[in-house]
């Protein structure tokens, strides 16, 4: 899901096509999607990227150099970044300009259980490597 790809000055380098008849889809032609619906998918997303980092809005708008209040706006869906602004918070957080249109975002509840397996994961390979490294080290 996440790339380390640079922004490019067109969507089309950055993102792969979208079928739009995939029900999912916000923008599929069974949804009416106006400028206001675009900009709370936006907003959503800004925020669920950059929550599921545990960043603050203090801590995206410094790694994307913008104003805290500029972001706080963004998120809230009352202000419209330029595509140069979209390339800087999508870079910060380290995903395609895309992603930050993408209509479905993991439930809570998904990525509680995410954070679970990857916590167990990790408390699994550590003591993997203290086993390793007690017997050889």
């Amino acid at each position: 899901m996440f790339s380390t790809r640079l922004i490019s000055n067109s969507l089309t380098d950055v993102c792969e096509p979208v079928n739009l008849s995939d029900k999912l889809n916000p923008f599929s032609k069974e949804k009416n999607v106006d400028g206001t619906e675009i900009r709370k998918i936006l907003a959503r997303n800004i925020k669920s990227f950059r929550e599921h980092r545990l960043w603050s809005q203090a801590d995206l708008a410094e790694n994307s150099n913008i104003s805290i209040p500029f972001l706080s706006e963004i998120e809230r869906g009352n202000k419209w970044p330029f595509p140069d602004t979209l390339g800087k918070i999508a870079k910060a957080l380290n995903i395609q300009v895309c992603e930050l249109f993408r209509g479905e975002t993991p439930s809570d509840e998904d990525r509680g259980f995410a954070a679970m397996v990857v916590k167990e994961m990790l408390a699994a390979q550590k003591a993997a490597v203290d086993s390793v490294s007690k017997q050889y080290l």
